[in-house]
């Protein structure tokens, strides 16, 4: 009995406070982001279902879909944070080391990101003005550009790229056209496009690129969205920096959990071999001796 009591205290270990503060905290945080994942999921499934992007007439140009990121996206990482919840809460050694080889492929993929973004910053501006303008081009040929085109409009308050005389380049607002929109521009360049303050008013764009531009200002936004995208950009660099920061040490502080962790986890697995094995043994050798 001694020997085998000896063997058990060898062999045991529970886990300390920090071990199971540092389990709940990577579970916590590894569920806050998988709810997140499903939200993403959840959008990306409502896009394309509200635009019926399933449907047979539709489905073989559902790969350039863009909400289709949105599905691959929330999907990748709800299974990614999923693994990180179960494997944290199951001490599931294997999940979590998939888990933490998933995470170090991201934040390596952040970083080649951000270093490629920051030498191309001079070539950034240029690549922006052509995705605008292409945007505007298929404005009305494409629902998710056109949504995507409307909020920057709208809620940065300019039109066009570089001004509102850009519209030229789609052909339902180029002066050319025969429709009703020819030298317009959208409604989410007027000023007020509420007519009496209530009812939206998709014709106050109307004829809007014959006038000029001191007459133009009471109607519309003069200027373009490229300049307006890069005052939003410095007046909420801290913030935007801040969000990055934050999101990048989330993720290495996960890192850090799993490192920490998995070290009492296989510690804890061995013992309870151990304790499983010392008994059984010790069951053995009592009846040998009994039947001897």
């Amino acid at each position: 009995c001694v020997l085998y009591s000896s063997c058990w205290i060898q062999h045991q270990y529970s886990y300390s406070l920090m071990d199971y503060f540092l389990k709940y905290f990577l579970f916590l945080c590894n569920l806050v982001f998988t709810v997140l994942g499903l939200v993403v999921l959840g959008l990306g499934m409502w896009g394309l279902i509200s635009k019926e992007s399933f449907a047979q007439e539709k489905i073989g140009s559902i790969g350039t879909d863009p909400m289709l990121m949105f599905v691959m996206l929330g999907f990748v990482l709800t299974m990614l944070c999923l693994s990180g919840c179960v494997g944290a809460l199951r001490e599931n050694c294997c999940l979590l080391k998939l888990f933490s080889a998933a995470v170090l492929v991201l934040i390596t993929i952040q970083v080649v990101v951000a270093i490629i973004a920051y030498s191309l910053q001079d070539q950034i501006g240029g690549y922006l003005r052509s995705g605008m303008l292409a945007a505007m081009v298929h404005y009305q040929d494409d629902l998710d550009l056109r949504f995507i085109t409307d909020e920057i409009q709208s809620n940065l308050q300019c039109c066009g790229a570089d001004n509102y005389r850009d519209w030229e380049i789609n052909i339902y607002y180029n002066c050319s056209a025969p429709g009703v929109l020819a030298c317009g521009v959208p409604a989410t360049c007027c000023v007020d496009p509420l007519e009496n303050g209530t009812v939206w008013n998709s014709q106050c764009g109307v004829g809007a690129q014959l006038l000029d531009e001191f007459t133009a200002q009471s109607v519309i936004f003069l200027g373009g969205c490229l300049g307006g995208i890069s005052r939003w950009i410095k007046q909420h660099e801290g913030v935007i920096g801040t969000v990055a920061i934050i999101v990048l040490g989330v993720q290495i502080l996960t890192l850090k959990c799993k490192r920490f962790l998995i070290v009492p986890m296989m510690m804890h697995a061995c013992n309870s071999f151990f304790l499983k094995r010392d008994k059984y043994s010790f069951v053995m050798e009592f009846l040998c001796s009994v039947f001897h």
